[in-house]
């Protein structure tokens, strides 16, 4: 796929789990993980179940990938944005005051 300046884009190639960390392999031999346990917009890959999780398919020119069981997947650009991927929020102990 090449953008309309004639640029190659990167596309998506496969993917893997290792524990709460999603890694998907770039068609430039990059691998880019992101820990989908942390993440809000992956909130709904959170949630799956190992075996949903396992049943992926990668979009016509790697531009996103999609899990058909979960009826969500997200476009690759989000996952290599410059900018900070929302996080989930840490929930504070509450403390006394005494």
């Amino acid at each position: 796929m090449t953008t309309s300046d004639g640029e190659q884009e990167v596309e998506a190639r496969n993917l893997r789990f290792e524990g709460d960390m999603l890694y998907v392999e770039l068609s430039d031999g990059r691998q880019i993980g992101l820990p989908f346990t942390k993440i809000t917009w992956l909130d709904w890959l959170a949630r799956a179940t190992s075996e949903q999780r396992a049943s992926w398919s990668i979009e016509p020119y790697g531009y996103a990938i999609w899990w058909d069981e979960l009826d969500d997947g997200f476009e690759l650009v989000h996952a290599l944005s410059i900018h900070s991927l929302p996080q989930k929020q840490m929930r504070q102990p509450i403390r006394s005051i005494a």
